[in-house]
């Protein structure tokens, strides 16, 4: 019986998908569950599992083709099983001989686990796969490995002008028709704070392997940041709201989105109703997206949605930035790089770890006193934890 392989249902933001590569070729025998497509949507990458077991039958889509949802990719041979392959022949050189062959069998491989703009990345600086190391899953090359590695060109002599042309990947596009969007839609301003981290690092210090032993997780900033922001927008209702069209949309939960790195470009995934969560509950969702994102086993629903969005540039040493919003939320907030400081303290100048706040919002529908108050708010609950824990 032959069973329909299609492409998952994908989001009605999400218009339609690449295959980015088939992990089987046609009479290869296959798991139910086992992942046998990878496809790629301006949001995320996606593995399709077999619906059965049994024998690819048929391909229908094969790599880089476009599809859409429930199209239909291939064909599976349900409780079928794969031709035994035929016996090898015998050897008939010398083992010094086939040493070649066996070098020629391994390149072969290597390329066969590549899609086929991949490839032609790699013919076209000269390279081949085992030049190159793969980032994607169980070490895939993906264009971006290819478009940072050196080339055949990087031997060129001294002084000669190199041009390189490589196409944008689906995410990158995405990410840049959305920021795009966001400055030439919305009324963006951007208002400043700082921060003395001291009391923060000192609770930290103090609690942090309590913390870990008790819940499992690391303690970090950012859980400290989620639940002062959930406070926050509490408060200030208007900076958890969101426009459509000439209505304004109140939020009563707070879904905050936390910018990720991921070999593809950066990612948002969301923490769901994060004013009932605790630190620990956010550590370990954050750890959780955090490795997802690493290994491009992000789901759609985990990017979805979403009132609100934390930054932290300050991983990457920003000292100050203006973060650009993510519609159709109406504030975005970015953290940023803890830094050593002369500030003053009771008419005395001391030396404290400060840290640069920015919250970019949406002047359509947060007026600027609101948006100040809101910024001052987390400064405040950050600089007396206690308050935090207390919702004070």
């Amino acid at each position: 019986m032959s069973i329909e392989i299609k492409t998952p249902q994908l989001p009605e933001s999400v218009a339609d998908a690449l295959v980015v590569k088939w992990f089987k070729k046609a009479g290869d025998s296959v798991q139910q569950d086992e992942p046998i497509i990878e496809i790629e949507t301006d949001k995320v990458v996606l593995e399709v599992p077999a619906p059965v077991s049994g024998v690819i039958e048929s391909i229908v889509e094969g790599e880089d083709s476009t599809v859409v949802s429930d199209q239909l990719l291939g064909t599976i041979k349900e409780g079928a099983v794969a031709d035994a392959p035929a016996a090898a022949p015998a050897a008939e050189t010398a083992p010094a001989a086939a040493a070649p062959a066996a070098t020629a069998v391994a390149t072969t491989q290597t390329g066969g686990q590549t899609s086929p703009a991949v490839r032609k990345a790699l013919d076209d600086k000269g390279l081949t796969a085992g030049d190159v190391a793969g980032s994607g899953k169980n070490g895939r090359i993906l264009k971006e490995d290819v478009a940072a590695s050196g080339s055949a060109a990087s031997a060129a002599p001294v002084g000669e002008r190199i041009e390189e042309r490589v196409p944008m990947t689906r995410l990158r596009k995405r990410i840049a028709e959305r920021l795009h969007e966001a400055t030439q839609t919305t009324a963006m301003l951007t208002t400043f704070n700082e921060v003395n981290m001291q009391p923060l690092m000192e609770m930290r210090s103090q609690y942090k392997e309590q913390f870990e032993k008790t819940h499992n997780a690391r303690l970090g900033f950012m859980s400290l940041f989620v639940k002062a922001s959930s406070i926050a927008l509490q408060r200030f209702p208007e900076v958890n709201a969101s426009i459509d069209g000439d209505d304004i949309v109140y939020h009563s939960y707070c879904d905050i989105g936390i910018a990720v790195s991921a070999p593809r470009g950066l990612v948002v995934p969301v923490l769901r109703n994060t004013e009932k969560m605790s630190m620990a509950g956010v550590e370990s969702t954050i750890a959780d997206y955090a490795g997802k994102a690493k290994d491009n086993k992000l789901e759609m629903s985990d990017l979805t949605g979403g009132t609100f969005t934390i930054t932290n540039g300050g991983v990457f040493g920003s000292l100050l930035s203006t973060p650009i919003l993510n519609p159709p939320q109406s504030a975005i907030l970015g953290m940023h790089n803890i830094v050593k400081r002369v500030v003053v303290e009771n008419d005395e100048m001391v030396i404290r770890p400060m840290m640069y706040l920015a919250l970019s919002y949406d002047h359509r529908i947060i007026d600027g006193k609101g948006a100040v108050l809101f910024l001052k708010t987390i400064k405040e609950l950050v600089e007396d934890p206690h308050r935090i824990l207390l919702e004070v």
